[in-house]
């Protein structure tokens, strides 16, 4: 299978020169901006806005829109793209679905969050919840069955088999945690805080 390169070229391109797409159904939220505005003021203009070239020689946003808004006077970089507007509009549409498909290696996001610093507190918020997040190791633990613990029987089972909450077996390459699954701190330490 041959994939094509629609990438025409590079071009800086005052923001407020580009078109936005009336098509664009991304929202974005006060939080978002901000986090934006952070992550522009500590590192700067880090990735290139999309657009296509229209008949008339104006180019129109794919994405990049907030980007756009935030700095309409600067000179920013613009990928543009061979794109008819069905194939701008299949873009638009599934760029961000489609990052959001990816999951976090866990080792490396922990390593990661580890070693960023930032004086900004949108952008430590951001980093915050990033690190609430890979706590859940398991994926989001409210969302499993049934957020009431089954305590029924387990003083019953405690004394039949000598268990105390914070035991940790291994059996060969498995292990296995006494204690409660939707707790965090449980998960890290049945993963050995992988």
């Amino acid at each position: 299978m041959e994939i094509r390169d629609r990438v025409v070229e590079l071009r800086r391109v005052r923001a407020k020169d580009l078109i936005p797409n009336k098509k664009n159904w991304r929202r974005h939220p006060k939080v978002q901006t901000k986090t934006l505005r952070g992550l522009l003021d500590e590192i700067g203009i880090a990735a290139a806005l999309l657009a296509r070239e229209l008949p008339d020689g104006r180019l129109q946003l794919v994405d990049g829109h907030l980007r756009s808004e935030m700095m309409p006077d600067e000179l920013v970089p613009v990928l543009v793209l061979d794109l008819n507007e069905g194939e701008a509009d299949k873009l638009l549409l599934t760029l961000d679905p489609l990052a959001g498909m990816a999951t976090a290696d866990s080792e490396r996001l922990v390593a990661l969050l580890d070693s960023v610093r930032t004086d900004d507190p949108a952008i430590q918020a951001l980093l915050d919840d990033l690190r609430a997040q890979e706590g859940l190791l398991l994926g989001n633990l409210n969302d499993l069955a049934d957020p009431e613990p089954q305590i029924d029987k387990a003083e019953e089972l405690r004394s039949k088999w000598g268990t105390e909450a914070g035991q940790l077996w291994q059996a060969g390459p498995h292990r296995l945690v006494c204690g409660d699954s939707r707790d965090p701190d449980t998960i890290r330490r049945l993963w050995d805080g992988g």
